[in-house]
């Protein structure tokens, strides 16, 4: 998508994402959201969608003094991946380019010099102050980048094995399929050190340890670099789950995976930029007014440990612990996927589901989907 910043296809884009992420947030943040149990889960999605969110006021302002944005228009409906590579790249140069640029009020003060000698507009004074905007929110600011390194954000002990799990996160966006990824893993540890400091004889956490979390990386520091490599290495969409939650389970002697959630942002749908789908894309089209003309999905899966094959330790040999995951194989998108369980959700304003209700064409989208409706600040589920 080439655009300068007044172009309607940009200004489109930027508003229609913008109030996408904005009312996801709102669904994610509300306690009384259907989509999750546990509180700590949808507040971890939260932060990301924050991160996504200030990637995309970073992008907006840097439209101000870039002629070109790429997204991905027949498939995720996000930007591609060079940007985020760009992004990234600018951030850590951020500082030292605000050196060489004069301060914000200057430039303003140089633009209506400008006008008022010359009667008309300083192109060239306008694009110095919008990169000045853009690496100030860069600098200051968290953004969705390539990858995200793991963060411990709860610590316990499972009463039944002695052993304390740790709720870790991170997050990466998939450079073939364009796509934010989140990813929560619930892993036990059994290594000898880590349970000796943390589970008392009650099988809780010893009194008087205290955790300050979050935790950058995984809590125990003997394996933090590890596990930093391994989920960079496995967070591409094109591996399943449960191929994710066995390599972990194999890769290391003493973390013992119970649980691997990922949450897969998009495609994301606007009308008359994106073209991933032709019905909704007609549809959308007819939407009266254009910030109310697009359609966010994700889709949550879940791959879980139904038990666990205990090692044996030999003269000449030996086996670690091993989880056994539970794939549905009756469900066969849940065995496609390659997990226990899935949903599909979708948010829309009410004015666009209006009209894809009045074409007759909101069943047969929203087939499988829990749909959400985002009406005037608030989110509307199970409609």
């Amino acid at each position: 998508m080439n655009a300068a910043p007044q172009s309607d296809p940009a200004v489109r884009y930027f508003d229609a994402i913008a109030a996408a992420l904005a009312g996801l947030e709102i669904f994610m943040r509300d306690d009384r959201s259907p989509l999750y149990r546990h509180g700590i889960v949808a507040k971890i999605a939260a932060e990301y969608i924050a991160r996504l969110e200030g990637s995309f006021a970073c992008w907006r302002n840097r439209l101000g003094f870039m002629d070109a944005f790429k997204i991905q228009r027949a498939e995720s409906g996000f930007p591609v991946f060079q940007n985020v590579l760009e992004l990234e790249n600018d951030k850590r140069s951020a500082q030292t380019r605000l050196a060489n640029i004069p301060p914000s009020d200057e430039i303003r003060s140089e633009m209506a010099d400008f006008i008022l000698r010359h009667k008309e507009f300083p192109s060239a004074l306008q694009k110095s102050i919008a990169e000045r905007l853009y690496l100030e929110a860069l600098k200051d600011g968290t953004v969705f980048g390539p990858f995200t390194l793991a963060q411990t954000a709860r610590v316990s002990v499972n009463p039944k094995t002695f052993r304390p799990f740790y709720l870790v996160h991170w997050a990466s966006f998939d450079g073939t399929a364009n796509l934010p990824l989140i990813y929560m893993a619930t892993v036990e540890d059994s290594s000898e050190r880590i349970v000796r400091q943390l589970v008392g004889q009650n099988g809780k956490i010893k009194e008087g340890v205290e955790i300050p979390l979050p935790v950058d990386g995984l809590l125990n520091p003997e394996l933090a670099h590890r596990f930093d490599d391994f989920t960079e290495k496995n967070s591409a969409y094109t591996l399943s789950p449960v191929t994710i939650a066995t390599n972990l389970d194999k890769d290391f002697e003493t973390l013992h995976p119970k649980q691997l959630r990922r949450l897969v942002l998009g495609p994301f749908y606007s009308a008359g930029i994106t073209e991933n789908n032709s019905t909704v894309t007609e549809v959308l089209s007819k939407v009266r007014r254009p910030e109310n003309a697009w359609l966010l999905t994700w889709t949550i899966q879940e791959v879980y440990s139904k038990g666990e094959k205990a090692g044996r330790k030999g003269l000449f040999s030996s086996e670690k612990t091993t989880q056994e995951f539970f794939i549905n194989t009756d469900d066969l998108e849940a065995a496609r996927q390659g997990v226990s369980s899935y949903e599909k959700h979708a948010l829309i304003p009410h004015e666009a589901y209006q009209a894809l209700y009045a074409a007759g064409e909101a069943q047969k989208i929203f087939a499988g989907y829990k749909v959400h409706i985002l009406s005037k600040g608030q989110v509307i589920s199970d409609v």
